[in-house]
């Protein structure tokens, strides 16, 4: 049944804004008003209370690759899995990358990935597209994208033979973005140099999953960082960078930010958590945790906490690439190149940046600012997304902050067969999850369905004049 009318009560309301005990009114997918709790003589057909609770936005993951081909085999979540596991989590909505296969149109890229989502979701999502072929024809094919709501680009200094662009196609296409008002995102590592290092360590017989992450050297990080800043400038078009892990690359970051320019960084709760030392577990059970770009040194850590307190980073993404470890991580046993990269997420992000919170890392309304409403204003869907207040579609989390979990792979609804977060205890539990004033998670029961999700058409980054 669907119910039209829904009310939230006495909770405490946390936006990136604002933090207020109020009632939420929801008719009809949307919040209508917000009053003082009590206050108001509403009726409802479902009466959600929200009592020593936390009323917050739906999380919005703007980073996500659910059925993402790589390295001979693909993400283990698909759209269904994967979105019924960020519903549980409090994500309400994903921004999911469509990928150009080489010598195709964007087009055809875009297709494949709406055909692979389109009713299968149960949550909203939306599509980054991700330029391998840079040429005259997929450059003039960007704005036709913009216009059909697809208004972010991602290209990758990394790869090479895969996704790999060299500067040249980097300025052409970031002209065309600072031409058309699209945003470039930016896998920053120096592809060419790492790969040289990856041949030199196989050669020394250093196969182990650890080694991966000391061929992708920070230092490569920060130069792919500040090279594609300075190219950014030279195109007069913005620039975010994603899943930054490395104090010197937002070192970089910051400098440009210091400058004034529209350059923008993003980081995973896998930076902020995990290190090195995960990735040296034996028994190759490091390679649960090669993902690129790679763990760093614990001591990167405190860099990226300041960075999100700073500004100097402003969003926490997943990067949700999921690989199961048995048969899937495993093709990479005697070479770590043949790793699949990747970790799964989209289910923690929420819980751990709450984390956060109680360690005194970030503050409540700094936590929603990075997990929702940035990230809807970064890539154009604020404020149908990522807040609460009159006419935004009403993407709801009724969170405890009080109830405590333990994170593990028995428990966890992402579709993969371990978690990077095994055994971590944390403070704080979803409980129930609207998606446009549907219940989608009840009380810690999923409720939702395949489909209800919508593609949400995107408008241009909020950050930019």
């Amino acid at each position: 049944m669907t119910t039209t009318r829904t009310l939230i009560r006495g909770g405490l309301v946390v936006t990136a804004a604002d933090e207020v005990h109020a009632d939420v009114l929801i008719e009809h997918g949307r919040v209508v008003a917000l009053a003082a709790p009590g206050s108001q003589p509403w009726t409802a057909d479902r009466v959600i209370d929200a009592s020593q609770k936390y009323v917050i936005p739906g999380g919005v993951d703007a980073h996500t690759h659910m059925e993402l081909p790589f390295g001979g085999t693909f993400a283990s979540d698909t759209f269904e899995t994967g979105t019924r596991a960020a519903a549980w989590g409090g994500t309400t909505t994903i921004v999911d990358f469509a990928v150009q296969s080489k010598g195709e149109p964007l087009q055809a890229g875009l297709s494949a990935w709406h055909e692979k989502a389109d009713g299968k979701c149960a949550i909203d999502y939306a599509f980054h597209m991700i330029m391998s072929d840079v040429n005259e024809s997929t450059l003039k094919e960007m704005p036709k994208l913009i216009e059909h709501g697809v208004t972010s680009f991602k290209l990758f200094m990394a790869y090479p033979g895969v996704f790999y662009s060299d500067d040249g196609q980097i300025l052409r296409a970031m002209q065309k973005a600072g031409d058309t008002g699209g945003l470039i995102m930016m896998h920053a590592e120096n592809g060419i140099a790492i790969d040289v290092l990856v041949e030199q360590a196989l050669a020394r017989g250093e196969t182990d999953p650890r080694y991966h992450g000391e061929v992708r050297k920070a230092l490569l990080e920060a130069e792919a960082t500040h090279r594609a800043i300075q190219l950014a400038r030279v195109a007069g078009s913005p620039l975010y960078v994603v899943h930054v892990s490395a104090e010197e690359a937002v070192a970089e970051l910051a400098a440009a930010r210091d400058k004034g320019l529209p350059v923008f960084g993003e980081t995973c709760p896998q930076y902020l958590f995990l290190s090195t030392d995960n990735l040296a577990e034996p028994d190759f059970g490091g390679a649960k945790y090669v993902c690129s770009t790679p763990l760093r040194p614990k001591e990167h850590q405190a860099a990226l906490w300041r960075g999100l307190r700073t500004n100097d980073l402003q969003v926490v993404s997943t990067d949700h690439c999921p690989f199961c470890f048995v048969g899937q991580k495993e093709l990479g046993r005697g070479d770590f190149s043949k790793i699949p990269n990747g970790l799964p997420g989209v289910e923690n992000r929420m819980d751990l940046l709450h984390q956060a919170v109680v360690d005194g890392h970030i503050s409540r309304r700094r936590w929603i600012e990075i997990a929702c409403a940035t990230p809807a204003r970064m890539f154009g869907m604020y404020p149908q997304k990522g807040t609460i207040a009159p006419g935004s579609d009403a993407d709801i989390v009724v969170y405890d902050p009080h109830a405590t979990q333990t994170l593990s792979a028995e428990t966890h609804h992402m579709n993969v067969d371990y978690s990077a977060y095994e055994g971590k205890t944390v403070t704080g539990q979803v409980e129930t999850v609207l998606s446009r004033g549907e219940v989608v998670i009840d009380q810690g029961k999923y409720v939702g369905h395949a489909g209800h999700g919508t593609f949400v058409p995107r408008s241009l980054c909020q950050y930019l004049g």
